[in-house]
């Protein structure tokens, strides 16, 4: 028998970036424009009739993911849905014995969403009978990181506030000056994308069209501690160390890299502003220290690549943690007209621009379903077409867990998290005190 939940009273309207997303949809019907993430679950699996009454009792907290899109394109609103029903979004995957886990987990990261869903959420078990997995997938114009990171909070986790940072409340005084720093900052990443040094390389594989999912974990504390070694954060550290990732697997696999460049998710929501609801994120193009140059006037030393990537990339992200820059990119989301913010995306999400997408969320503290506890999260990030891969970070409890998420064609996909974990090492050894 279907499980429905009534849907939410009032309607929502849609953002920009949400318009965005649904207009590149419309362009590119053949491209797949969602993300996810993926709880790994300690403890007999619920029944699918079970789990989806639980879901459909959750969804009164998520009133956006009872929703649809309704209106014109430059009008459209996140309207009830009165045929929503929770059996189109919730569903199982069934491993046939331990050795069918793999290829379990992977037909949930592949399936396709019920015709007219936004989202969906795969039961996958099988392999063992007190383990199973949540995987859930949203199309991007529904949601972004930081909303998905509330919706595993409502439905698994505790509850707990997200640890994202926020610009505190604009005074209209200083409106021009703002208004300056969010138009030049928004021409200055404009501007750089137009820059293109050297022919670029096509990506080393024909696409399978079948995504996989590689994972890797390191002490959140680790992490932190390089960070801060520097004057820097966490994700600090995790950027440098994809750099030296990159570097050791563009010599393990022979694919040569003269450039990357990672586009990093910006949440912009106000402090009050409802976290569940749609898209309020900036992308910001990172260039990754792969082959990281020395200070002028020094000679490279062996073994200090992994410190002179970490200042690279702090180079960037010490602006972004500043007040004044946090601010400009919370006025562009919020005030950027439709047209300039599909042009923006689009310019950004094109691989002559960006080839890898580097995501990073903070999840929650723990989690659980009935008397089953998360174990581990896998973020996976969106897998923009002719990109190398996705990467995400999140951090669950007292890890720091990293996903690749790239084409199964990709060369040596399989080597990524455990170089990316040699690089931490290197970087903790490096910024260890004398």
């Amino acid at each position: 028998m279907p499980v429905s939940v009534p849907p939410a009273r009032s309607g929502h309207p849609t953002h920009a970036v949400d318009r965005a997303f649904l207009g590149m949809e419309r362009r590119h019907p053949d491209l797949r424009w969602d993300a996810g993430g993926v709880a790994y679950m300690s403890g007999p699996p619920p029944a699918l009739a079970d789990l989806r009454a639980y879901v459909g009792f959750r969804l009164s907290e998520l009133p956006l993911l009872t929703s649809r899109v309704e209106g014109g394109p430059r009008r459209s609103r996140w309207r009830p849905d009165a045929d929503f029903a929770v059996d189109r979004h919730v569903h199982e995957v069934v491993a046939e014995g331990p050795e069918g886990w793999d290829g379990a987990l992977h037909t949930a990261l592949n399936a396709s969403f019920a015709p007219g869903a936004y989202w969906g959420v795969w039961l996958v078990h099988g392999h063992a009978p007190d383990e199973y997995a949540l995987c859930y997938r949203f199309h991007h114009a529904c949601q972004d990181g930081s909303a998905a990171a509330m919706t595993f909070r409502a439905m698994l986790g505790e509850g707990e506030p997200s640890a994202r940072p926020v610009p505190g409340k604009g005074r209209l005084t200083g409106l021009p000056r703002r208004v300056g720093t969010a138009v030049g900052l928004a021409a200055m990443f404009m501007a750089g994308s137009f820059v293109v040094r050297g022919r670029r390389s096509a990506v080393p594989f024909v696409p399978a069209g079948e995504r996989r999912l590689w994972r890797g974990r390191v002490s959140a504390d680790t992490l932190r501690r390089i960070g801060a070694a520097r004057g820097g954060s966490a994700h600090d550290a995790h950027l440098a160390a994809l750099a030296g990732a990159l570097s050791a697997w563009s010599a393990e696999s022979g694919v040569p890299l003269a450039r990357v460049t990672a586009l990093l998710p910006v949440d912009a929501r106000r402090p009050d502003e409802e976290q569940t609801w749609g898209n309020r994120c900036f992308a910001l193009p990172l260039e990754l220290p792969v082959r990281p140059v020395p200070e002028r006037g020094t000679r490279p030393q062996e073994g200090d690549a992994p410190l002179r990537r970490l200042e690279h990339v702090m180079g960037t992200t010490r602006k972004l943690r500043g007040e004044a820059w946090r601010q400009a990119i919370q006025d562009l989301v919020r005030h950027m007209p439709d047209r300039p913010t599909e042009w923006y995306l689009r310019r950004m999400l094109s691989p002559r621009v960006t080839q890898v997408m580097a995501t990073s969320m903070p999840v929650a503290d723990k989690g659980s379903l009935g008397n089953t506890q998360v174990t581990g999260v896998a973020l996976l990030p969106l897998l923009v077409p002719g990109n190398l891969f996705g990467v995400g970070l999140s951090f669950f409890g007292d890890w720091a867990e990293v996903a690749f998420v790239s084409d199964r064609a990709l060369p040596h996909g399989e080597l990524l998290p455990e170089l990316w974990e040699q690089a931490v090492g290197e970087l903790e050894g490096a910024t260890a005190p004398e």
